[in-house]
C-alpha cells in the first residue's frame, strides 16, 4: 500500500530523531578511557588459585585465592579471597589466615594481607586486625595497625603487634585488655 508523501516526512522525521537521541547520548564519550585497571595489566589472571610454600621439603605454607592478578616482571601477585594456612617446622598446622585482598611476593614469599583480618589457631586463638605482614625470612607476621588478640584466658588490645604464625608469643605496643584475671592498661 503505498504511502503519502506526509505519512513519509513523519517517518523520516522520526528516525531522524531517534537517531539524534542515540548519538546525543553516546557524545559524552569524547574519547575511549584510557586508564588501565589492575586486571587489565596483569599478565595472568588465576581464579581458584593453589600454591604451597615448602622448606627443605616440608610444607610451611599453603595459599588460596578466589582469584589473583600475576605480574611476572615484579613476580608479585594480588590477591582476592585470601586463606593462608601456616605449617610449623614439622608440617603441623599452626593457623589460619583470612582476609579480603591483599599482595603476595614469590621471589621472598613475603606477603601482605588487608581488610577483615582473622588469623586463629587451632586451640582458638585469635588475632584481628585490619593489615597483616607475613615476612617469611624471619617466619614472623607483624601487624602496623590496632589489633585485638583473644585467647581463652586473655584479651589483649594494642596499636601494633609483631608475632609468630602460631600467635603464642604476640608483643605489642601500647597493651590493654586482661590476662586471665589482670587487667592491663599503658
Amino acid at each position: 500500500m503505498p504511502r503519502s508523501r506526509a505519512d513519509r516526512r513523519r517517518r523520516r522525521a522520526w528516525l531522524a530523531a531517534a537517531l539524534a537521541t542515540t548519538l546525543g547520548a553516546c557524545s559524552s564519550l569524547d574519547q575511549p578511557p584510557t586508564t588501565a585497571s589492575a586486571a587489565d595489566s596483569a599478565d595472568q589472571i588465576g581464579y581458584g588459585v593453589f600454591h604451597y610454600m615448602t622448606s627443605d621439603g616440608v610444607r610451611r605454607l599453603r595459599l588460596e585465592a578466589d582469584s589473583a592478578y600475576m605480574y611476572e616482571s615484579s613476580q608479585r601477585h594480588r590477591l582476592f579471597g585470601i586463606r593462608v594456612t601456616f605449617y610449623g617446622p614439622e608440617g603441623r598446622e599452626t593457623s589460619t589466615l583470612t582476609a579480603v585482598a591483599g599482595n603476595y611476593d614469590w621471589r621472598t614469599g613475603d606477603m601482605e594481607a588487608r581488610g577483615d583480618v582473622v588469623v586463629v589457631s587451632p586451640d582458638q586463638r585469635r588475632l584481628e586486625t585490619t593489615v597483616l605482614k607475613y615476612e617469611r625470612s624471619a617466619d614472623r607476621i607483624v601487624g602496623p595497625e590496632p589489633f585485638v588478640w583473644i585467647t581463652p584466658e586473655q584479651r589483649v588490645e594494642g596499636d601494633a603487634f609483631t608475632s609468630d604464625p602460631e600467635i603464642r608469643n604476640v608483643e605489642t605496643t601500647r597493651a590493654r585488655g586482661s590476662l586471665g584475671r589482670v587487667r592491663v592498661d599503658q
